[in-house]
């Protein structure tokens, strides 16, 4: 069974984005066969760097082991590139990890009527952009 927060970011997330501002680009996101992960995939560009793969997001379950509680992910990136996040949803607002909570690098982000207002921040650099949904509302 789904969890409610794997659910209630679902609810927010699952859809085409248009990427505006300093990335641009289009990210979507949609239920894989099951409903127990998110599958992201994403077209952008930032600062002359180009972003381009997919993402499976859910709760680990080890081997095993029961499914963990933090929702996390793992992006695959064209060129090769496998980077870590975790996702946490606190109220209205959604914060994306670079590796586990609490890293120096993160995206927070304030979802508003179809339309995300998004801000990474890691040591040393950093983008803003503002997400629009075109599908899936």
């Amino acid at each position: 069974m789904r969890s409610e927060h794997l659910k209630a970011l679902g609810d927010l997330l699952v859809g085409t984005w248009t990427i505006t501002g300093q990335a641009k680009g289009t990210t979507t996101y949609e239920w894989a066969e099951g409903g127990h992960f998110l599958i992201q995939r994403c077209d952008i560009t930032h600062d002359g760097h180009t972003g381009r793969g997919f993402e499976v997001v859910g709760h680990l379950q080890p081997f095993g082991e029961e499914p963990q509680t933090a929702i996390r992910s793992r992006f695959y990136g064209a060129d090769g590139a496998t980077l870590d996040y975790e996702y946490e949803l606190d109220g209205d607002i959604l914060t994306i990890w670079g590796g586990e909570k609490g890293s120096p690098a993160y995206c927070r982000c304030v979802p508003a009527d179809g339309v995300i207002e998004a801000a990474w921040v890691w040591p040393g650099g950093g983008y803003t952009a503002t997400l629009t949904k075109e599908t899936g509302r």
